[in-house]
C-alpha cells in the first residue's frame, strides 16, 4: 500500500526547526502538486530551486515531516517564473508514481496543505489562528480555541459470500474501477456497527462474521480507512442505492482480473480475496 515504503522511514513527529537549501519544498495548488517528472519517477523541489524567485521562502514555510533524514516542508504563494523543470500536476499521479516514497510525502503533504488551508480562520471566534510552536496544532490566542489535523475514519468492506465478493462501482465519481463497499463512520457508533449499516443502506444486505483486517492513512481525502470483511448473513439479493453506487454485483474468486497496483487498501483487499486467503 502507499504507506509501506520500507526501508524509508517515515516520521511525522512535529519538530519546527527552519529549512535549509537542500530541504524539500512541497506547493500546491487546488488538487495539484508541483513536481518534476523523471524518466525513472517523479521529484519535488528543494529550497535550492526556488530561493531566487522567492526571497520568504525560507522565512514562511511551514514543517510537515520527515522521511529518514529528508525533511519536507509545506511553502505558498510562491513564483513559479522559469521553473520549466517542474510542473503542476493532479494528486492523482500519485497513486502511480514511483519512488513510492515520495508518493506518499506527496499526498500527506497534500492532506496537510488542505487542513492549514482551512484552518486560517478560528471557527469559534472568526479571529487569525497561528501555528503553534510546541505541537501540530492551529491556536487562536483570541478565544483559546485548539484545533488538531481533521482524520476521517472510514471503512472499506469486503462482502463475501462462499466463493464470491461484492463489488460495487460509485455513481457520479470521476473513478470508474470496480471497488468494495464503504462509508464513513457516523457520530454514536461503533467502527462494526459502521460496516453493518453502510452494507444494508448501499446494497439491502445483512452481514455477519465481521473481521478487521488492515488501515491505511489515505491523504488523497484526509481519511483512516478501515478495511474489514464480512459475511452475509441471509438472502443474496441486491437492493442498490442508486445515488451512491453505479452497479454492484457479486464476483466469483477466479473471475476478479489481477491488479498490479496495489496501493489502495481496497484493491489490496480485493487481491487478498482472488488470491484465496480470505
Amino acid at each position: 500500500m502507499i504507506q509501506d515504503i520500507q526501508p524509508h522511514q517515515f516520521d511525522n513527529q512535529y519538530r519546527p526547526c527552519p529549512p535549509d537549501a537542500q530541504s524539500y519544498a512541497l506547493y500546491y495548488e487546488g488538487q495539484s502538486a508541483l513536481l518534476k517528472k523523471r524518466k525513472d519517477g517523479i521529484d519535488f523541489p528543494r529550497f535550492r530551486d526556488l530561493e531566487r524567485l522567492n526571497e520568504e521562502i525560507y522565512e514562511e514555510a511551514v514543517y510537515l515531516f520527515t522521511i529518514d533524514e529528508e525533511r519536507f516542508y509545506l511553502v505558498q504563494n510562491i513564483s513559479r517564473e522559469r521553473l520549466s523543470e517542474f510542473t503542476m500536476e493532479n494528486k492523482e499521479s500519485f497513486r502511480y508514481a514511483e519512488p513510492q516514497y515520495l508518493a506518499f510525502a506527496g499526498i500527506t503533504g497534500y492532506q496537510l496543505n488542505n487542513w492549514y488551508r482551512n484552518r486560517k480562520f478560528c471557527g469559534r471566534c472568526g479571529h487569525r489562528m497561528r501555528h503553534d510552536e510546541k505541537e501540530r496544532m492551529m491556536r487562536c490566542d483570541h478565544c483559546g480555541n485548539m484545533e488538531f489535523p481533521k482524520i476521517c475514519p472510514a471503512v472499506i468492506i469486503g462482502v463475501t459470500d462462499g466463493d464470491k465478493i461484492l463489488m460495487s462501482k460509485y455513481a457520479g465519481r470521476a473513478y470508474k474501477k470496480y471497488a468494495l463497499l464503504a462509508g464513513f463512520t457516523e457520530i454514536g457508533e461503533t467502527i462494526e456497527e459502521t460496516v453493518q449499516r453502510e452494507v444494508m443502506e448501499e446494497v439491502g444486505l445483512k452481514v455477519k462474521n465481521i473481521r478487521y483486517y488492515k488501515s491505511q492513512p489515505w491523504g488523497f481525502d484526509s481519511n483512516l480507512l478501515l478495511g474489514y470483511y464480512c459475511e452475509v448473513d441471509g438472502g443474496t439479493s441486491i437492493t442498490m442505492d442508486e445515488t451512491e453506487l453505479a452497479t454492484a454485483r457479486f464476483v466469483k474468486r477466479d473471475k476478479i482480473e489481477e491488479d498490479k497496483n496495489l496501493l489502495s487498501l481496497t484493491a489490496t483487499m480485493i487481491d487478498r480475496f482472488r488470491k484465496g486467503l480470505e
